[in-house]
């Protein structure tokens, strides 16, 4: 038998013939070249983009307060047709129905009420309330720039009056306990905030005022 050693070409036992790939790299000329195509596929396979709807942010809807003048017209029955200031009460006298609270809802929702209370009065169960002027009126004293009443057109926070009366006083002012003095009816209610937290840039829900509220800024304590 013939020794299977024999034959064996000299030097390293192990090495081989090298084998030839059945795979051969393309040039870089050709990739280049179908490139563009490579990218429609792609393109194609990965489907349509998906769309991300936008948010449209609603205005908030304005809210009747003490102080407003609403034009309240009645399409059918002109004769009842009327311009009223809402009273310090929040209410509204008008013919043939009397007393009508007017404060803390919308126009469209005080159009709702009167058809309700006019019904046996209209040929057309219709009522057009328009917000003719609007002021809000509250007032800041204690360790403010400007203290005083402010005349404003809108609704406002605790906050956003201080800014109108001036800003605190920076010497002064103890910003982390102010004092909001709100009057309802025989009612005296005292709300404590901190707006300290506001200036450093925290998280803090924002106190809204109401009409003819009083925004009281102390002194800090002084040892002397």
């Amino acid at each position: 038998m013939q020794d299977p050693c024999e034959n064996r070409p000299p030097g390293n036992a192990e090495s081989r013939e090298p084998t030839t790939s059945p795979f051969t790299m393309p040039s870089p000329k050709f990739l280049s070249a179908i490139a563009p195509l490579l990218a429609l596929l792609a393109a194609g396979c990965a489907g349509p983009a998906a769309v991300v709807p936008t948010r449209t942010l609603e205005p908030d809807p304005q809210i009747l307060q003490i102080g407003d003048v609403v034009r309240i017209s009645f399409p059918g029955t002109p004769n009842l047709d009327s311009t009223q200031t809402i009273r310090r009460d929040g209410r509204i006298n008008l013919e043939m129905v009397g007393e009508v609270k007017a404060i803390e809802i919308t126009p469209a929702q005080l159009e709702q009420e009167l058809v309700k209370l006019y019904t046996p009065h209209l040929v057309a169960r219709d009522v057009k309330v328009t917000v003719v002027s609007s002021t809000f009126s509250v007032f800041v004293t204690g360790a403010v720039m400007r203290p005083g009443k402010l005349q404003l057109e809108r609704a406002v926070t605790a906050f956003e009056a201080v800014m109108e009366a001036g800003g605190f006083d920076p010497i002064r002012a103890n910003m982390r306990e102010v004092t909001i003095i709100r009057n309802e009816g025989s009612v005296v209610r005292q709300f404590k905030v901190n707006l300290k937290q506001i200036l450093d840039g925290k998280q803090a829900e924002p106190f809204k005022l109401k009409p003819f509220d009083t925004v009281y800024v102390p002194e800090k304590f002084n040892w002397f």
